[in-house]
């Protein structure tokens, strides 16, 4: 073990996710956002249909599906309750989102919706008062579907100018008040989810039965550039309004640990050119420019998005401040395997090196020295100050006879990654905090449901939409309680495990 790194100020605390946790979906003038529409945001089939009268496409909501994120943990009403607990773990800072649709239901309108700011001012005063920073996202998947039914998403470039009045609002009414800001969640998963993280949706359809299916490259890579600009424009904002607040990048970075199966030379390249796709997004936002590698892609492929004057300088002058990422799991990649994504990370071949997996029926592999190497990397090549909002493992568990619920596999996975983490800042990594996922059970944005439970706090809700909606602290609550006291010191959870 090395010594503890962990600065005085270190920021030791949780995030979760509007979509994920507030429920009311559709509460005091909120419209549907792009997740509403779906059970889990790795779905292919929303919950959609295209009206040839209107020229549009409308929600067509399944009664069979249980859409759980439409209530999910009722945060909405009682997060004052859930920030008081959070707040007992010795939390230093809460990540959430801003639902962009309950600023602007719709996301075209000139002026937001009075009840949705009051909510989030409710809300961020809360945080405050329980003694945490506020870290705030923009949109986490949550582009109000209006813009995906009428415009066609984020293809369209009019999404920009929508998206710059709406982060202006947010950062008026809380400037001195968010120090730290990110705009779009995993924007680095548009070529894997678009529909979410890409907020894509062809108006009008290619293919009434599967319009996700006619997503294509270009599709892709003219969303990317049209958010990457509606970044630049919220940073250049908050800058000039805000300076002493940062924006950060916002990826998902499990797939910069794709190792090589082998020693093949084909191996060591196609790993490469997979985590490529991720290093694209943090390349032009942090850095200001597109790298040779996309503009060869787009030469290949005829793939080049249409760049207005001006964007480029835009891009350049404005780069984020620091870089935001969730890390959960590693990947092997060969030539032989298909790669697979999903809400995790990447998914190729099995690695014999790692024992340890997440339980039954998830089996992520457990890898905290990717964790480690995925910090390293990115401090080599942007030299910027690290933040991990995401980190946590999922586990189906419910209390015992006791009413209890004795997650040993969660202390140890936090242990573990923390040691890593102060391994990675002992390499020479700024690391401005940890945010472990979902403190408090939420609804799991992959698959839709509530049995995927990540937090230090149980909610009584199941799959089936019952449930109390009751409150408990597992025994991980005071490990991480203990963690926080000692600034990363004290990692032994044996006394907790009894």
């Amino acid at each position: 073990m090395t010594k503890n790194v962990f600065p005085k100020d270190f920021l030791w605390g949780g995030a979760i996710a509007a979509n994920q946790a507030e429920g009311a979906w559709n509460v005091d003038g909120k419209l549907p956002n792009v997740t509403d529409t779906v059970v889990g945001i790795m779905s292919q089939n929303p919950s959609i249909k295209w009206n040839k009268d209107a020229g549009i496409w409308e929600l067509d909501l399944d009664d069979d599906l249980a859409y759980l994120s439409h209530e999910a943990i009722d945060f909405y009403h009682r997060f004052d309750e859930d920030l008081k607990m959070l707040s007992e773990m010795g939390f230093k800072a809460f990540r959430t989102s801003v639902s962009w649709s309950r600023i602007f239901p719709r996301g075209d309108e000139e002026e937001p919706n009075q009840k949705g700011l009051d909510f989030y001012k409710h809300l961020i005063d809360s945080i405050f008062e329980h003694g945490m920073e506020p870290v705030i996202s923009m949109s986490h998947y949550e582009t109000p579907f209006t813009l995906l039914a009428e415009y066609g998403g984020w293809t369209n470039r009019k999404l920009v100018n929508f998206f710059e009045r709406y982060a202006q609002v947010l950062i008026d009414a809380f400037k001195g008040k968010v120090k730290y800001w990110m705009t779009f969640n995993e924007i680095n998963n548009v070529f894997r989810i678009p529909y979410v993280a890409g907020g894509i949706l062809p108006v009008p359809p290619k293919n009434e039965v599967n319009p996700l299916g006619d997503i294509s490259d270009q599709d892709k890579y003219q969303a990317t550039h049209n958010l990457f600009v509606a970044n630049a424009l919220a940073t250049k904002y908050l800058n000039e309004v805000d300076p002493d607040a940062h924006m950060g990048a916002m990826c998902s970075f499990s797939s910069l640990a794709t190792y090589p199966n082998n020693p093949d030379p084909d191996n060591v390249l196609g790993a490469m050119n997979f985590r490529r796709r991720s290093w694209f997004y943090t390349d032009v936002m942090c850095r200001g420019h597109y790298p040779g590698y996309i503009l060869k892609d787009w030469e290949k492929n005829d793939t080049k998005p249409i760049i207005e004057d001006g964007d480029l300088e835009l891009l350049q002058g404005n780069t984020c401040d620091y870089i935001a990422f969730s890390y959960y799991r590693s990947a092997i990649y060969d030539k032989s395997a298909e790669m697979r994504v999903d809400t995790g990370g990447a998914k190729g071949l099995e690695n014999p090196y790692l024992t340890e997996k997440s339980p039954e029926p998830w089996n992520w592999p457990i890898d905290p020295t990717g964790f480690r190497y995925v910090m390293n990397e990115l401090t080599d090549r942007y030299e910027l100050p690290l933040f991990i909002v995401e980190n946590g493992l999922g586990i189906d568990e419910v209390p015992n006879e006791n009413n209890e619920i004795n997650d040993v596999e969660r202390m140890k996975y936090l242990k573990t990654h923390v040691e890593a983490m102060k391994d990675a800042i002992n390499d020479g990594s700024d690391v401005i905090g940890y945010l472990w996922w979902g403190p408090i059970d939420i609804v799991s944005a992959g698959t839709g449901e509530m049995k995927k439970r990540y937090g230090f706090i149980f909610v009584d809700r199941y799959n089936d939409g019952t449930g109390t909606m009751e409150r408990l602290k597992k025994k991980s609550f005071d490990y991480y309680k203990q963690v926080i006291d000692t600034n990363g010191e004290n990692l032994e959870y044996g006394a907790f495990a009894e």
